[in-house]
């Protein structure tokens, strides 16, 4: 039977091949761009299939791959082959889940029996590098994101993530219907808006799901109201970059810091929310703070470089989330959000916090 998938699964096999025929990884600024002279030389690469795991290593112009007792050894100069017909495959597809028969008697050759590696938590793949400046050589795991399909998501949406709001107004029963019945394209935006006009505030009263907001408290004890804020701004203006959204923040500066001498505390709190979330941090889970993906993100750009985002160049990982995420409005049906509704009489409304990467 032949293998099947989608872009974003068939990237992690294109992962597999390029990173091995490059024979290092390439680290990437805050812009998607290779940071000049700056790589790591990979040792070997370790993938789990439904066969079993296997490892691949680099000896010169070969590619050894080893099972148990069990290896040998293909050119390299086919990975790179087989590596750039795959990107022409995926890049020629539109959508959906496909086949590519082209490269399938190679992917059995190497033992690929799956485009998605079998794989725990947030973790993709498994690369050994060669840290040139400790001469260590540190197994690490990677969360492959590819810019082939569809933008991923790096904080998926759910009753999870719903932030509830008080409503500090005496609406009558006809305002609200009134409200709720708006049903434009941007309509939760319209239904603030509304509100607004109505001269009503909203006040943030806490996460819907405990563990979500203990799991951002224990990131910072205000984050929880920082990104209450920022999904006002998002859900009532034309800003939807998490960048943006932040610095028209910083200058309404609504929890009230000393910013006499520019300190960025909106930015460096965000900054570390999105490092969290992008390292394990799930809405639904009580976080320790303990790191799924040990390494950080591979990331495919749509010209099928490679390029890596780790916690050994932490500055850079963070400026990479921080420029290319931004905040989504989900299915506001499915999560339950959007709508006015009263509570011990008092009138509340939820807002929800996805987001996405930038394309």
């Amino acid at each position: 039977m032949m293998l099947k998938g989608n872009k974003g699964e068939w990237s992690e096999v294109y992962t597999l091949l390029r990173i091995l025929s490059d024979k290092a990884i390439f680290v990437g600024d805050e812009n998607l761009n290779k940071v000049p002279g700056l790589l790591y030389p990979i040792v070997r690469v370790l993938r789990d299939e439904k066969c079993g795991s296997f490892e691949y290593s680099i000896d010169d112009e070969l590619i050894v791959i080893r099972e148990n007792n069990d290896e040998f050894s293909i050119p390299i100069i086919k990975f790179k082959e087989q590596a750039n017909l795959l990107l022409s495959e995926i890049k020629n597809v539109h959508s959906g889940s496909f086949e590519i028969p082209r490269i399938e008697a190679f992917l059995n050759e190497i033992k690929c029996s799956s485009v998605k590696a079998k794989a725990t938590s947030k973790t993709d793949i498994r690369v050994v590098i060669h840290d040139l400046k400790t001469n260590l050589q540190p197994e690490l795991g990677f969360s492959i994101k590819s810019q082939l399909g569809s933008p991923s998501t790096l904080l998926n949406a759910g009753r999870t993530t719903n932030f509830i709001y008080q409503i500090d107004s005496d609406l009558s029963g006809d305002a609200i219907a009134e409200i709720n019945s708006i049903d434009s394209r941007q309509k939760i935006k319209d239904r603030l808006n509304r509100l607004f006009q109505l001269k009503a505030k909203i006040k943030f009263q806490s996460t819907e799901k405990e563990i979500f907001g203990n799991n951002l408290v224990l990131i910072d004890s205000f984050l929880p109201d920082i990104l209450a804020y920022l999904l006002i701004l998002f859900f009532t203006t034309n800003k939807s970059d998490v960048k943006a959204l932040v610095e028209e923040l910083e200058l309404i500066n609504p929890m009230g810091y000393n910013i006499a001498n520019r300190h960025r505390f909106y930015e460096y709190k965000v900054k570390k929310f999105l490092t969290e979330v992008a390292l394990g941090m799930m809405p639904s889970i009580v976080w320790s703070g303990l790191y799924d993906v040990t390494g950080g993100y591979l990331v495919v750009k749509d010209d099928g470089d490679i390029l890596s985002y780790h916690m050994y160049n932490k500055n850079k990982f963070e400026d990479y989330l921080y420029n290319n995420t931004k905040f989504e409005t989900a299915s506001s049906s499915r999560h339950a959000f959007g709508e006015i509704y009263a509570n011990d009489d008092k009138n509340y409304i939820n807002l929800n916090l996805q987001i996405r990467f930038k394309k």
